[in-house]
């Protein structure tokens, strides 16, 4: 079992000591989005969790103070680190990047970079994040980057309905095949340059042609490689078409993010809670009467044997 932590929400940012108190307890509980008061009971412990996957834009300094919590249990882990070369007028609540920059260089230091992966996604474009400013900061974060991490994952904005407001009083609107290809071309050419490989998140527009193949965020090669194993992965299909994502559980809730990015998907409703209940089983929410817990199943994930071939 692949445990993602999370595409819903900034858990390393914001919910330090939530996570850690369920790592302690060995159990998180996850409510269904389209159902809340179905919940999911997910045992997480190293003999099941094959790899712990996070996702995040700024992780608080006591979540990485923690992680050898994490290493003195055995967990397999790493990390999807997001830096784009926005200000605040687009990520409200994300702090200077040149202390993001330091801080994923400690972690990188920290773990090995092969467990640190960077993300600069999503591109936007208006009038003053246009084509030349972003090659003039994606090069400067490569730079930055380039001693303390080997990829470089790219995606480009999805306009959903649900954010049509944030995204129109941003001037935000879906990028053109056009576009996208010119920017593909431009971040090709400035990765290689600093030594990273490229790849795409989630996109139907085809790279292969100038380099930069579709990615897998949630990446069956890398977790076999820090695991030191050989384990047969599936395809997710609870994700798009286009993600190249294997099968994983996600342990986080939308609407809980604080962040406040124009871009976001994960909130749209505007319930960000200023304080958790750390001792909860639930992120964001307390076990109330209503709500019926289930124990989700986990099959075990099985390995490659070439002595059967």
């Amino acid at each position: 079992m692949i445990i993602s932590i999370s595409r819903r929400t900034d858990i390393p940012a914001f919910f330090s000591e939530w996570f850690y108190n369920r790592i302690e307890d060995g159990y998180f509980m996850v409510r269904n989005p389209m159902n809340i008061h179905q919940v999911s009971k997910v045992t997480v412990t190293p003999q099941n969790a094959e790899c712990l996957v996070f996702w995040t834009k700024n992780p608080s300094f006591s979540f990485i103070e923690n992680l050898p919590k994490l290493d003195e249990k055995g967990f397999n882990y790493y990390f999807q680190f997001t830096i784009t070369s926005y200000a605040q007028d687009i990520e409200k609540s994300v702090s200077r990047k040149t202390e993001i920059i330091e801080k994923f260089q400690k972690l990188s230091n920290q773990i090995g970079k092969e467990k640190v992966i960077w993300r600069y996604d999503p591109i936007i474009l208006n009038k003053k994040y246009n084509f030349d400013y972003h090659i003039k900061y994606f090069d400067y974060i490569a730079e930055k980057l380039s001693a303390y991490t080997e990829k470089v994952i790219i995606s480009f904005v999805d306009c959903y309905s649900k954010i049509k407001t944030r995204l129109q009083e941003n001037e935000i609107t879906d990028l053109t095949q056009e576009q996208m290809r010119k920017l593909g071309i431009a971040l090709k050419q400035i990765a290689e340059k600093h030594n990273l490989k490229i790849e795409s998140c989630s996109e139907t527009i085809d790279f292969d042609d100038i380099g930069i193949p579709h990615g897998h965020c949630i990446d069956g090669d890398l977790i076999n490689r820090i695991c030191q194993r050989n384990f047969i992965f599936k395809k997710d299909k609870t994700q798009r078409n286009e993600c190249g994502c294997v099968t994983s559980v996600d342990i986080g809730s939308y609407n809980t993010c604080r962040h406040n990015c124009a871009y976001c998907y994960a909130t749209w409703n505007g319930i960000i809670p200023n304080s958790i209940d750390n001792s909860s089983p639930l992120l964001g929410s307390v076990l109330s009467n209503e709500d019926k817990v289930t124990e989700r199943k986990i099959p075990v994930l099985k390995e490659y044997n070439p002595e059967l071939f």
